[in-house]
């Protein structure tokens, strides 16, 4: 269904943007999507039973997605033929013509072809007839999942096999948490505890030990566990509460409720509650806010004692909203560690003894599988319990077939339906976005900007009024991370997601419904992971075997229908160059060629720019030196990354691409050390006319003004890199930046390296706050990285109210130009990073200062003595890291009040401070009581054979 309501909206945009080329055939095409949207409502029906449909039924959905994949291949090629031919003049005209009477034949075969799709559609559309009648499915139910029979299932929350076979382990610190967050606070306010994670994770077996602690149930007496779910009937659930309510309190169940409203069930709960004393209610499973708005007018707020509501939930948004209003608690629950998986693994399979020594990697590489989450270890090693232990074969297969074994029906089909509820719940756009994270191997870190930008070109995101389609695809992105269905493993500043995964379990199933509706195929190259189907979206994974041996037995695929090839890791040179050269000869369609970090490419193919469709180029990471330019022709071209190439010049036609949105060319200075930033690209003179650019960089201006002014047409921009930007044309770019009312993220480079920086001089007052434009940039602006030396900090930089992060590198100012100043007031301020920014003997920070900031790093300030931290400043900092201050001998004075920071690194210090650090770690020393609260402090260091070392200061104490 996520698979048809996408070309659904392909089909309709075309109809929209390209319906005038189709003539007398539009009609015929409009009724194909009719009856492919008559279908979607019983498809959305019959694909939450697919798992237990007849084998007919499964052929009749696939018939339905061949049909719709096959219209748009059919509409795609129509417009590669028939829209391309635009030419003026003379030749132009004598080419139309040549055109119009070769393609009379073509367009006749267009016709053919749409009439025996529309034939095909009505035989698919009388079995639709025929199911909906077989499965009891009318037009009507057909639009809610609450018709699902076999959802029993969904009620009985097995997790309580959980309960019983966990033994506690990894629980008894969370379960300390929550009763303490229950039985602590305002005795006459209701306070919710939302305690929210992934499923499998443990969530319900963690409340059910807190709601039956003995303390618990002394300090509340009125007691109810209701279980939600994703189809809950909400006056059932009422009146299961008011029975549970009564049981509890050994009185009978008044008949009167079966004939109640919901608004008379509600306000009969309210009542009883006011009545009945302190009570504590479980709402185990919620899965939207809109359950929890309106279960809360049946909870009384206050009574003679507190009143107290656990709640659980996959969802963020849903534990917050649930606590906000009662200034509750929320905690989200983490997979187990190791060493608990490892305690519980064990005490399930070996009955708490130990793991042989033979099955020892094997064990550890199945539970890796796991990733701390509690469901999948109890039901694989319920699975492994029927091995021999003593035949390490057995436990290598179910290592190698985990995935295998979540397709069946056998142990692990639990922990595939409880993983599949939350897909299930997703609307279909997110559906195929999260399958689509299938591109990427199991264990991969995936850039989010990748990915999103991936969404895009794919057309899985929607164009909304008002937004930027960036920040509606970051929105899909952090639903699903707020569904917890993907992590978020690193940030590049606030707010902005730098990579992210999904736990490996979830992928298989990913994996599982990725195939079934033929979104992607991913491949190393092996000829058993070849399809047997028409490839649509092909992803070549980097594999460190050998397969060169594999490439003459690969059956000849055809690849006429492939709309996106993909090169994920560093993959066979060979291979990759065979299966491309297959697809630039037989593929009309690509739309996305990425072969990002194909580090054997060394030239942009020819057959590339014949790609009439491409809207998505990414060659990061390649060799290529030269863009020729028949660039020009690739009119449909949205993104292209030329970034770590070797491009340092574009040609005059790119600026025929004029829906390009996304222009990436630059490379590192110094390829070993990021500190000296950015080479940029020549660019021509009248780059201004690419009006729908959003993101540029990094583009060098060492040419002079002309390409200033230049930028400052491009207004739509939110990022944009500048390089080698001369002194004196700081007011041109100035001015040009004031007319950027979009920009979210500014990187300026001088010319140079290290002490050979040219000044960067932005002191002008074109920014100043006065003028409507330059108070819309200085609003906007989120991040912003100087590089270069400055004279003294611009003016402006202490009116970017909105700035998340700031990064100053080799700015070397003096001690009378202090850059904290202009810095410490920034209400958003949460990110500071200084590289040689600063030639001062000293930094203080003052109180009132930086109440934001959450991360500082300082590096490479040779003259930095001593750092001062007054009582009340940097309340809220987390991370601080110091790396290559020689000259500092102490810890900052007054590092003992940030008493939220969590981190402290202290890399290639002086060798004073170091040996001072690693020999006082007593208690009695006066460092240790000063950083005494941090939970972890990295010290890093060259020995004499400059071979890196690490030691960590108390760290283990602290996690204890």
């Amino acid at each position: 269904m996520a698979v048809l309501s996408f070309v659904l909206r392909q089909l309709s945009t075309f109809l929209h943007e390209e319906g005038r080329l189709l003539g007398g055939l539009r009609r015929e095409v409009q009724f194909i999507m009719d009856e492919l949207e008559q279908m979607r409502a019983f498809l959305r029906e019959a694909e939450a039973r697919e798992e237990d449909a007849q084998p007919t039924l499964q052929q009749w959905i696939k018939q339905v997605r061949d049909a719709a994949y096959d219209t748009e291949d059919i509409l795609d090629d129509f417009v590669a033929r028939f829209a391309r031919h635009r030419a003026t003049g003379f030749y132009g005209t004598v080419r139309r013509i040549f055109s119009s009477i070769k393609n009379l034949r073509a367009r006749h075969r267009v016709a053919s072809e749409i009439q025996s799709i529309k034939s095909r559609i009505k035989s698919i559309s009388e079995g639709h007839q025929r199911y909906r009648s077989e499965y009891g499915i009318s037009a009507q139910a057909s639009n809610s999942l609450s018709a699902v029979n076999n959802t029993a299932w969904r009620y009985s929350r097995d997790d309580a096999l959980l309960v019983e076979e966990a033994k506690l382990v990894g629980i008894d610190q969370p379960k300390k948490r929550l009763i303490s967050q229950l039985l602590q606070g305002d005795d006459y306010q209701l306070k919710v505890v939302s305690v929210v994670g992934m499923g499998g994770l443990g969530k319900t077996t963690l409340v059910k030990r807190v709601h039956e602690d003995p303390e618990v149930r002394r300090h509340f007496p009125v007691r109810a566990w209701v279980t939600v779910s994703q189809t809950c009937d909400f006056q059932y659930l009422l009146k299961d509460l008011i029975r549970q309510l009564h049981e509890e309190g050994q009185k009978p169940v008044p008949q009167s409720i079966e004939s109640m409203t919901t608004t008379e069930l509600k306000k009969f709960i309210k009542d009883f509650l006011q009545q009945g004393g302190r009570y504590a209610i479980v709402f185990d499973d919620v899965w939207d806010m809109e359950f929890w708005n309106t279960i809360k007018f049946a909870l009384p707020e206050s009574s003679d004692g507190g009143n107290r509501v656990m709640l659980t939930t996959r969802k963020a948004d849903v534990a917050s909203a649930s606590c906000i209003e009662s200034l509750g608690f929320v905690y989200r629950m983490d997979p187990l560690s190791f060493e608990d998986s490892w305690a519980l693994f064990c005490n399930k399979i070996f009955k708490g003894g130990n793991c042989p020594g033979h099955l020892m990697d094997v064990a550890k590489g199945i539970l890796g599988k796991c990733e701390g989450l509690p469901l999948a270890i109890l039901a694989i090693s319920g699975l492994l319990t029927l091995k021999d232990v003593n035949r390490t074969e057995e436990w290598e297969m179910v290592r190698r077939s985990l995935g295998g074994e979540l397709e069946g029906t056998g142990k692990l089909d639990r922990v595939k339906k409880i993983l599949s509820l939350s897909y299930s719940d997703l609307p279909w756009h997110l559906k195929t976005c999260l399958l689509y994270t299938s591109i990427f191997p199991e264990d991969w870190d995936i850039g989010c900007v990748r990915l999103i930008n991936l969404w895009i070109a794919e057309r899985f995101v929607e164009w909304r009024v008002g937004m930027s389609i960036e920040d509606v695809a970051l929105g899909y992105l952090s639903e699903l991370v707020n569904r917890s269905l993907i992590q978020v493993t690193k940030v590049f500043y606030e707010g902005s997601p730098d990579f992210c995964r999904v736990h490996d379990l979830l992928r298989e199933v990913i994996l599982l419904k990725s195939r079934e509706q033929n979104l992607v195929t991913a491949t190393t190259g092996q000829p058993a992971r070849w399809p047997s189907e028409k490839v649509r979206r092909l992803v070549v994974h980097g594999n460190s075997s050998n397969n060169t041996q594999h490439h003459q037995q690969r059956p000849n695929y055809c690849f006429d229908h492939l709309r996106s090839f993909i090169t994920v890791g560093s993959t066979d040179p060979l291979l990759s160059k065979m299966l491309f050269s297959e697809v630039s000869r037989s593929s009309k369609m690509l739309k996305v060629l990425d072969l990002r970090g194909q580090g054997a490419q060394e030239e942009i193919p020819n057959e590339i720019f014949k790609m009439f469709h491409l809207r998505y180029l990414n060659l990061y990471g390649t060799r290529v030196e030269r863009v020729p330019k028949a660039i020009g022709k690739l009119q449909h071209l949205e993104f292209l990354d030329l970034s770590n190439t070797r491009v340092r010049e574009l040609p005059m036609e790119i600026l025929k691409l004029q829906k390009l949105r996304v222009l990436t060319v630059s490379q590192l200075v110094d390829s070993s050390d990021d500190d000296y930033g950015y080479h940029g690209f020549k660019a021509p003179s009248n780059m201004g006319g690419l009006l729908a650019l959003e993101l540029l960089g990094t583009i060098d201006t060492s040419s002079g003004s002309t390409i200033i002014k230049e930028i400052g047409k491009l207004t739509q921009l939110r990022e944009l890199g500048i390089a080698n930007l001369r002194r004196e044309d700081g007011k041109e770019l100035c001015s040009s930046l004031a007319n950027l009312t979009s920009l979210r993220e500014l990187s300026v480079y001088s010319i140079g390296k290290g002490d050979d920086h040219e000044m960067i001089d932005l002191n002008h007052p074109s920014l100043s706050s006065s003028s409507s434009s330059s108070s819309s940039f200085l609003q906007s602006l989120r991040l912003l990285i100087l590089h270069g030396r400055l004279e003294k900090m611009p003016q402006w930089v202490a009116h970017l109210h909105g700035l998340v992060r700031i990064d100053l590198d080799w700015s070397r100012l003096r001690g009378q130009e202090d850059p904290l100043e202009s810095l410490q007031h920034l209400p958003n301020l949460g990110e500071i990073n200084f590289c040689g920014s600063y030639q001062g003997e000293g930094l203080c920070f003052k109180a009132g200062g930086f109440l934001k900031l959450k991360e500082l790093h300082l590096k490479r300030m040779e003259g930095l003595r001593w750092m001062r931290v007054e009582e009340g400043a940097l309340p809220h900092l987390q991370k601080l890291f110091l790396q290559q201050l020689p000259s500092l001998e102490e810890l900052p004075m007054g590092i003992q009040h940030l008493i939220q920071l969590r981190r402290l690194n202290l890399f290639e210090m002086s060798s004073q401070l170091r040996e001072k650090l690693l020999e006082n770690q007593k208690e009695e020393s006066e460092d240790y009581t000063r950083i005494a609260h941090i939970p972890e402090i990295l010290i890093g260091f060259y020995t004499d054979d400059r071979k890196w070392r690490r030691r960590s200061l108390w760290v283990e104490k602290k996690k204890i």
